[in-house]
């Protein structure tokens, strides 16, 4: 079974690690709504991304899609290489809020 993990790494910020896939997507989107609680701004780190499959992309679209019906904001930091060529070939790169790490 594929591992993954989304925790708060102590700056604020949602980390995702491990391998993102159709096996593990499901509970990271449960943890993902618990962290994000009543969160104005949410920003996710995607650093520790191992491999990740387009079940990945699917739940950062449902993250983004989720923040804007809450009233949040979300950002996408150090997306992978393989995520971000998924994003492209899709025409989903444009739409996702992600940003340069600063």
């Amino acid at each position: 079974m594929a591992q993954a993990t989304i925790t708060e790494d102590g700056n604020g910020r949602l980390a995702i690690a491990g391998e993102l896939s159709f096996a593990s997507v499901p509970q990271l989107w449960q943890r993902w709504r618990e962290l994000s609680g009543d969160r104005q701004a949410m920003d996710i780190d995607l650093r520790g991304v191992q491999r990740s499959d387009s079940a990945g992309l699917a739940l950062l679209i449902e993250c983004m899609r989720h923040a804007r019906q809450t009233g949040q904001s979300v950002r996408f930091f150090n997306i992978p290489p393989q995520m971000l060529d998924m994003a492209r070939v899709s025409g989903l790169e444009e739409m996702l809020p992600l940003q340069q790490e600063s």
